[in-house]
Protein backbone atom coordinates (compact mmCIF):
# COMPACT_ATOMS: atom_id res chain seq x y z
CA UNK A 1 0.00 0.00 0.00
CA UNK A 2 1.22 3.48 -0.86
CA UNK A 3 2.31 5.54 2.13
CA UNK A 4 0.93 9.05 2.53
CA UNK A 5 2.83 11.81 4.33
CA UNK A 6 1.74 14.56 6.68
CA UNK A 7 2.76 18.14 5.98
CA UNK A 8 2.64 17.71 2.21
CA UNK A 9 0.16 20.52 1.64
CA UNK A 10 0.52 24.29 1.63
CA UNK A 11 1.75 25.16 5.17
CA UNK A 12 -0.13 28.44 5.50
CA UNK A 13 -3.43 27.00 4.35
CA UNK A 14 -2.96 23.76 6.32
CA UNK A 15 -2.28 25.58 9.58
CA UNK A 16 -5.18 27.98 9.00
CA UNK A 17 -7.51 25.02 8.53
CA UNK A 18 -6.08 22.97 11.40
CA UNK A 19 -6.50 25.83 13.86
CA UNK A 20 -9.68 27.10 12.16
CA UNK A 21 -8.35 30.63 11.89
CA UNK A 22 -10.21 30.99 8.60
CA UNK A 23 -13.14 29.05 7.19
CA UNK A 24 -15.35 29.99 4.29
CA UNK A 25 -19.06 29.59 4.79
CA UNK A 26 -21.28 27.77 2.32
CA UNK A 27 -22.23 29.67 -0.75
CA UNK A 28 -25.91 30.48 -1.22
CA UNK A 29 -27.75 27.60 -2.85
CA UNK A 30 -25.01 25.08 -1.99
CA UNK A 31 -25.38 22.20 0.49
CA UNK A 32 -24.62 23.02 4.10
CA UNK A 33 -20.95 22.07 3.99
CA UNK A 34 -18.21 22.85 6.48
CA UNK A 35 -14.62 21.81 7.05
CA UNK A 36 -15.69 19.58 9.92
CA UNK A 37 -18.36 17.83 7.88
CA UNK A 38 -15.94 17.18 5.03
CA UNK A 39 -13.26 15.85 7.35
CA UNK A 40 -15.66 13.50 9.13
CA UNK A 41 -16.89 12.21 5.79
CA UNK A 42 -13.31 11.59 4.68
CA UNK A 43 -12.63 9.61 7.87
CA UNK A 44 -15.73 7.52 7.23
CA UNK A 45 -14.50 6.75 3.71
CA UNK A 46 -11.02 5.81 4.92
CA UNK A 47 -12.40 3.69 7.80
CA UNK A 48 -14.66 1.75 5.46
CA UNK A 49 -12.56 1.49 2.30
CA UNK A 50 -8.95 2.17 3.31
CA UNK A 51 -6.58 5.02 2.60
CA UNK A 52 -6.04 3.96 -1.01
CA UNK A 53 -9.71 4.69 -1.73
CA UNK A 54 -9.56 8.20 -0.32
CA UNK A 55 -9.91 11.01 -2.83
CA UNK A 56 -11.72 14.31 -3.03
CA UNK A 57 -14.11 12.76 -5.53
CA UNK A 58 -14.90 9.81 -3.22
CA UNK A 59 -15.53 12.13 -0.28
CA UNK A 60 -17.82 14.29 -2.43
CA UNK A 61 -19.78 11.20 -3.49
CA UNK A 62 -20.10 10.19 0.16
CA UNK A 63 -21.53 13.63 0.95
CA UNK A 64 -23.72 13.70 -2.14
CA UNK A 65 -22.20 16.90 -3.52
CA UNK A 66 -20.06 17.88 -6.47
CA UNK A 67 -16.32 17.41 -6.14
CA UNK A 68 -15.52 21.04 -6.88
CA UNK A 69 -17.66 22.21 -3.98
CA UNK A 70 -15.16 20.65 -1.55
CA UNK A 71 -12.37 22.90 -2.76
CA UNK A 72 -14.23 25.90 -1.36
CA UNK A 73 -13.28 24.55 2.07
CA UNK A 74 -10.21 22.31 1.66
CA UNK A 75 -7.49 22.96 -0.96
CA UNK A 76 -6.78 19.30 -1.67
CA UNK A 77 -6.14 15.79 -0.40
CA UNK A 78 -2.84 16.64 1.32
CA UNK A 79 -4.48 19.23 3.57
CA UNK A 80 -7.50 16.96 4.06
CA UNK A 81 -5.29 14.17 5.32
CA UNK A 82 -3.72 16.44 7.94
CA UNK A 83 -7.19 17.49 9.09
CA UNK A 84 -8.32 13.87 9.33
CA UNK A 85 -5.36 12.88 11.46
CA UNK A 86 -5.70 15.82 13.78
CA UNK A 87 -9.38 15.12 14.33
CA UNK A 88 -8.87 11.48 15.29
CA UNK A 89 -5.97 12.44 17.58
CA UNK A 90 -8.61 14.13 19.68
CA UNK A 91 -10.51 10.87 20.32
CA UNK A 92 -8.46 9.16 23.08
CA UNK A 93 -9.45 9.83 26.67
CA UNK A 94 -7.10 12.13 28.54
CA UNK A 95 -8.18 12.05 32.18
CA UNK A 96 -6.75 14.88 34.25
CA UNK A 97 -6.10 12.51 37.16
CA UNK A 98 -4.77 8.96 36.79
CA UNK A 99 -4.25 6.91 39.93
CA UNK A 100 -0.74 5.49 39.92
CA UNK A 101 2.68 6.60 38.76
CA UNK A 102 4.28 7.30 35.42
CA UNK A 103 4.11 3.64 34.36
CA UNK A 104 0.35 3.50 34.75
CA UNK A 105 -0.01 6.77 32.83
CA UNK A 106 2.22 5.63 29.96
CA UNK A 107 0.44 2.28 29.76
CA UNK A 108 -2.91 4.04 29.50
CA UNK A 109 -1.56 6.25 26.72
CA UNK A 110 -0.24 3.20 24.85
CA UNK A 111 -3.53 1.33 25.14
CA UNK A 112 -5.55 4.34 24.02
CA UNK A 113 -3.31 4.72 20.96
CA UNK A 114 -3.59 0.97 20.25
CA UNK A 115 -7.39 1.26 20.32
CA UNK A 116 -7.24 4.33 18.06
CA UNK A 117 -5.35 2.36 15.41
CA UNK A 118 -7.92 -0.44 15.61
CA UNK A 119 -10.71 2.06 14.93
CA UNK A 120 -8.83 3.84 12.15
CA UNK A 121 -6.33 1.40 10.58
CA UNK A 122 -5.65 3.80 7.72
CA UNK A 123 -3.61 5.88 10.17
CA UNK A 124 -0.92 3.20 10.06
CA UNK A 125 -0.21 4.11 6.44
CA UNK A 126 0.42 7.79 7.08
CA UNK A 127 4.02 8.73 7.80
CA UNK A 128 4.32 11.46 10.43
CA UNK A 129 8.06 12.14 10.42
CA UNK A 130 7.10 15.75 9.77
CA UNK A 131 4.99 16.41 12.85
CA UNK A 132 1.35 17.25 12.54
CA UNK A 133 0.91 20.73 14.03
CA UNK A 134 -2.82 20.78 14.65
CA UNK A 135 -4.47 21.50 18.01
CA UNK A 136 -5.35 17.89 18.82
CA UNK A 137 -1.89 16.60 17.88
CA UNK A 138 -0.22 19.25 20.03
CA UNK A 139 -2.61 18.53 22.91
CA UNK A 140 -1.80 14.81 22.64
CA UNK A 141 1.93 15.51 22.77
CA UNK A 142 1.45 17.80 25.78
CA UNK A 143 -0.56 15.11 27.57
CA UNK A 144 1.96 12.38 26.80
CA UNK A 145 4.85 14.50 28.05
CA UNK A 146 2.89 15.14 31.22
CA UNK A 147 2.97 11.41 31.94
CA UNK A 148 6.75 11.50 32.39
CA UNK A 149 7.23 15.03 33.67
CA UNK A 150 8.98 15.45 37.01
CA UNK A 151 10.35 11.91 37.29
CA UNK A 152 14.02 12.70 36.79
CA UNK A 153 14.34 12.69 33.00
CA UNK A 154 15.81 15.47 30.91
CA UNK A 155 13.60 17.23 28.38
CA UNK A 156 15.23 15.32 25.53
CA UNK A 157 14.74 12.03 27.37
CA UNK A 158 11.08 12.86 27.96
CA UNK A 159 10.63 13.39 24.23
CA UNK A 160 12.53 10.16 23.50
CA UNK A 161 10.38 8.14 25.90
CA UNK A 162 7.16 9.43 24.35
CA UNK A 163 8.53 8.75 20.86
CA UNK A 164 9.63 5.24 21.87
CA UNK A 165 6.23 4.26 23.24
CA UNK A 166 4.27 5.74 20.33
CA UNK A 167 6.61 4.13 17.81
CA UNK A 168 6.28 0.74 19.49
CA UNK A 169 2.48 0.92 19.53
CA UNK A 170 2.44 1.95 15.85
CA UNK A 171 4.52 -1.06 14.82
CA UNK A 172 2.59 -3.52 16.99
CA UNK A 173 -0.76 -2.20 15.79
CA UNK A 174 0.30 -2.41 12.16
CA UNK A 175 1.16 -6.08 12.61
CA UNK A 176 -2.18 -6.72 14.32
CA UNK A 177 -4.20 -4.94 11.65
CA UNK A 178 -2.34 -6.72 8.84
CA UNK A 179 -3.00 -10.10 10.51
CA UNK A 180 -6.70 -9.28 10.66
CA UNK A 181 -6.83 -8.03 7.10
CA UNK A 182 -5.09 -11.06 5.63
CA UNK A 183 -7.71 -13.30 7.22
CA UNK A 184 -10.53 -11.15 5.82
CA UNK A 185 -9.05 -11.00 2.33
CA UNK A 186 -8.03 -14.64 2.11
CA UNK A 187 -11.16 -16.01 3.75
CA UNK A 188 -8.92 -18.35 5.71
CA UNK A 189 -8.10 -18.31 9.42
CA UNK A 190 -4.52 -18.81 10.63
CA UNK A 191 -5.47 -22.27 11.86
CA UNK A 192 -6.88 -23.20 8.46
CA UNK A 193 -3.77 -21.81 6.76
CA UNK A 194 -1.48 -23.91 8.95
CA UNK A 195 -3.50 -27.06 8.40
CA UNK A 196 -3.27 -26.50 4.64
CA UNK A 197 0.53 -26.05 4.78
CA UNK A 198 1.37 -28.58 7.49
CA UNK A 199 1.62 -31.66 5.20
CA UNK A 200 4.13 -29.89 2.95
CA UNK A 201 6.05 -28.26 5.77
CA UNK A 202 6.55 -31.57 7.55
CA UNK A 203 8.33 -32.90 4.46
CA UNK A 204 10.92 -30.13 4.35
CA UNK A 205 11.25 -29.13 8.02
CA UNK A 206 14.05 -31.26 9.50
CA UNK A 207 14.04 -30.98 13.31
CA UNK A 208 17.63 -32.23 13.40
CA UNK A 209 18.75 -29.41 11.13
CA UNK A 210 16.58 -26.72 12.77
CA UNK A 211 16.19 -27.94 16.37
CA UNK A 212 15.43 -24.56 17.93
CA UNK A 213 12.94 -23.59 15.22
CA UNK A 214 11.16 -26.92 15.61
CA UNK A 215 11.01 -26.77 19.41
CA UNK A 216 10.16 -23.10 19.88
CA UNK A 217 7.85 -22.93 16.86
CA UNK A 218 5.88 -25.91 18.14
CA UNK A 219 5.56 -24.39 21.60
CA UNK A 220 4.43 -21.02 20.19
CA UNK A 221 1.98 -22.67 17.81
CA UNK A 222 0.42 -24.67 20.63
CA UNK A 223 0.20 -21.57 22.84
CA UNK A 224 -1.27 -19.23 20.23
CA UNK A 225 -3.10 -21.56 17.88
CA UNK A 226 -1.09 -19.76 15.20
CA UNK A 227 2.45 -18.64 14.51
CA UNK A 228 1.72 -15.19 15.88
CA UNK A 229 -0.68 -13.68 18.41
CA UNK A 230 -0.85 -9.89 17.92
CA UNK A 231 -2.47 -9.27 21.29
CA UNK A 232 0.10 -11.32 23.18
CA UNK A 233 2.95 -9.71 21.25
CA UNK A 234 1.63 -6.24 22.11
CA UNK A 235 1.29 -7.03 25.82
CA UNK A 236 4.74 -8.64 26.05
CA UNK A 237 6.46 -5.84 24.15
CA UNK A 238 4.74 -3.04 26.04
CA UNK A 239 5.77 -4.53 29.38
CA UNK A 240 9.40 -4.82 28.23
CA UNK A 241 9.39 -1.23 26.91
CA UNK A 242 8.12 0.03 30.26
CA UNK A 243 10.69 -2.10 32.08
CA UNK A 244 13.44 -0.45 30.08
CA UNK A 245 12.12 3.04 30.79
CA UNK A 246 11.94 2.16 34.48
CA UNK A 247 15.60 1.15 34.41
CA UNK A 248 16.48 4.52 32.86
CA UNK A 249 14.49 6.39 35.49
CA UNK A 250 16.10 4.40 38.28
CA UNK A 251 19.58 5.34 37.04
CA UNK A 252 18.56 9.01 37.16
CA UNK A 253 17.09 8.88 40.65
CA UNK A 254 19.80 6.68 42.16
CA UNK A 255 22.84 8.53 40.79
CA UNK A 256 24.50 10.43 43.68
CA UNK A 257 24.96 14.14 43.21
CA UNK A 258 28.47 15.36 42.50
CA UNK A 259 30.09 17.31 45.37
Amino acid sequence: MTTEYTGAGDPARSLALLWRTREKSSRKGKPDLSVDRIVRAAIEVADAQGLAALSMRRVAEHLGVGTMSLYTYVPGKAELLDLMLDLVYGEPARPAVVEGGWRVRLELIARERWALYQRHPWMLHVATSRPLLGPNAVAAYEYELGAVDGIGLTDVEMDSVVTLVSGYVHGAARGAVEAEQVEQRSGMTDEQWWWAHAPYLSKVMDARRFPLSARVGTAAGEAYGAAYDPGQAFEFGLARILDGIETLINTRTSTPECP
